[in-house]
């Protein structure tokens, strides 16, 4: 595992005084980056397992997806914040692998990033590709050179910064020129239908499967609650482009359950 310096404690960089949303509590931005950080130690080892159970294996469905979006190639350096235990990178990996194979290439260089070092810990533990590296980092203060990366890849972790406008040109910023932003992420459903029967589900079964599996019914209902907090499609994809994205697209997945945001560093 490769760690970068930014495994101290980066809370320091979050503007005091400034709020952001924790569940369905508005609370100091430096304290949410300590909350949810103790929310992912929590989860970190049931993590996997828990996404099985709470999507119904749906999950994978929606990283096949976006991992098809990215379009992941040889040579590239692609970056994936808040990467977890490796799933998407893993995808990444035998994606630019699978590329390289048909049409040579050089490697390409797959960076796991996230915050928390329990989660990156369960993801060497479950192992990896040889294009994986593993570091500890921030979002909103990353550990790479402007205009470093090729594509940066975010997957069900936006909603759980601190401040999304800031890791957003974060984003932008070590991006090379023609480089790709992939953000997959909870959104809201497109029906009243929809709505009303996910609401039954997560508010319901999802904190009372996580007091069962991984005895911590808190922490799934902060994730519940964090899901229902973001914002809807159309409201992030103005983001985006407010952080300078440009043909900045939505791509729907299970009615709206979840979307695709994509775009370009042009």
């Amino acid at each position: 595992m490769t760690s970068s310096d930014t495994a101290s404690d980066k809370s320091a960089d979050t503007p005091s005084g400034k709020t952001s949303s924790f569940g369905f509590r508005d609370v100091d931005a430096r304290e949410k980056v300590q909350m949810v950080r103790g929310v992912f130690n929590s989860v970190a080892s049931n993590y996997d397992l828990m996404n099985d159970l709470m999507s119904v294996g749906v999950h994978r469905v929606w990283k096949d997806a976006a991992a098809a979006k990215l379009n992941a190639r040889p040579g590239e350096v692609i970056l994936d914040v808040a990467g977890g235990t490796g799933d998407m990178s893993r995808r990444y990996s035998k994606m630019a692998r699978a590329a390289q194979e048909r049409r040579g290439g050089e490697d390409a260089k797959v960076i796991v990033l996230d915050y928390n070092a329990e989660m990156i810990l369960a993801g060497v533990h479950k192992g990896g590709e040889p294009e994986m590296v593993w570091s500890v980092g921030d979002a909103m203060s990353l550990p790479l050179p402007d205009a470093s990366v090729d594509a940066y890849s975010i997957s069900f972790g936006i909603r759980n910064v601190a401040d999304i406008p800031v890791a957003l040109k974060e984003a932008r910023r070590v991006l090379k020129p023609g480089g790709r932003f992939m953000c997959l992420e909870f959104s809201r459903p497109t029906t009243a239908v929809m709505r009303k029967a996910y609401d039954a589900w997560s508010f319901n079964a999802i904190p009372a499967i996580g007091q069962l599996v991984a005895k911590d019914r808190d922490s799934y209902q902060y994730l519940v609650e964090s899901i229902r907090r973001f914002p809807d499609q159309q409201t992030f994809k103005a983001m985006i482009e407010d952080a300078g994205f440009s043909r900045v697209t939505v791509t729907n997945l299970t009615g709206g359950v979840a979307a695709i945001h994509h775009g370009w560093a042009i």
